[in-house]
């Protein structure tokens, strides 16, 4: 074949792909959302309760006042709280009887080896236990439900690990509060406020409790889809 005739056909085939390439892509989302939203779109999705799920509300901690309502958003359930610090589950050189003198060996659920959570390797959200206030099995919420967690500039995608007490709301594991920048010490950390917003996603469930790539996966597409 002529060797001019040759460069025009590969011309026009780049041509002629680059076209179809634009044309397919015209509507395609940014890099970063297609990876997920950004902490401030997540807190901004659900910065308002549209739907109060919980009969009453929750204090921070024991003894205090009662101020937290647990939310619905489309289908996301979530909350407004301090960060308190889990280190409950296998025993660690962080979480230990030494370090967290309320430390317990088990957590309410599992890894799939039937192992307790580590909590200072694995983020994970404590729900408070089932009352006539809020019951997290009725909202379709169990172990290895996937969860967004923001505080301030960062979002991370954890699972729901543990069971609190029925009264109170607001904490995660050591690992999660190391995640968000708070001082994950049991005995020393956490932070006070309503200042962290925890977002769960009720029938999105990670493929195994502790896999954090399937529970990154599947929060950021939960995520995407809340902040429409």
């Amino acid at each position: 074949m002529n060797k001019t005739l040759t460069r025009f056909a590969v011309a026009v085939l780049a041509v002629t792909a680059a076209s179809a390439f634009t044309t397919a892509h015209a509507g395609a989302q940014p890099a970063e959302l297609a990876a997920g939203p950004t902490a401030a779109q997540v807190k901004a999705a659900v910065a308002k309760c549209t739907k109060q799920l919980s009969s009453g509300k929750y204090a921070h901690d024991a003894g205090g006042s009662s101020t937290v309502p647990v939310c619905k958003t489309k289908d996301a359930v979530h909350w407004k709280a301090d960060f308190d610090i889990d280190c409950d589950g296998q025993v660690t050189t962080k979480c230990n009887k030494q370090t967290d003198p309320y430390f317990q060996p088990e957590t309410a659920w599992q890894q799939s080896n039937g192992k307790h959570l580590n909590s200072a390797a694995l983020p994970f959200v404590v729900v408070p236990g089932i009352s006539s206030r809020w019951s997290w099995k009725a909202a379709g919420i169990t172990g290895g439900t996937v969860a967004a967690v923001v505080y301030k500039d960062k979002l991370v995608y954890a699972v729901v690990g543990d069971i609190g007490p029925t009264a109170i709301i607001g904490e995660g594991s050591y690992r999660l509060a190391e995640l968000l920048g708070i001082n994950p010490h049991p005995s020393t950390g956490g932070i006070g406020g309503s200042v962290v917003d925890f977002v769960l996603f009720p029938g999105v469930k990670a493929s195994q409790i502790e896999n954090q790539t399937s529970a990154q996966t599947l929060g950021a597409a939960a995520a995407t889809k809340l902040v429409g």
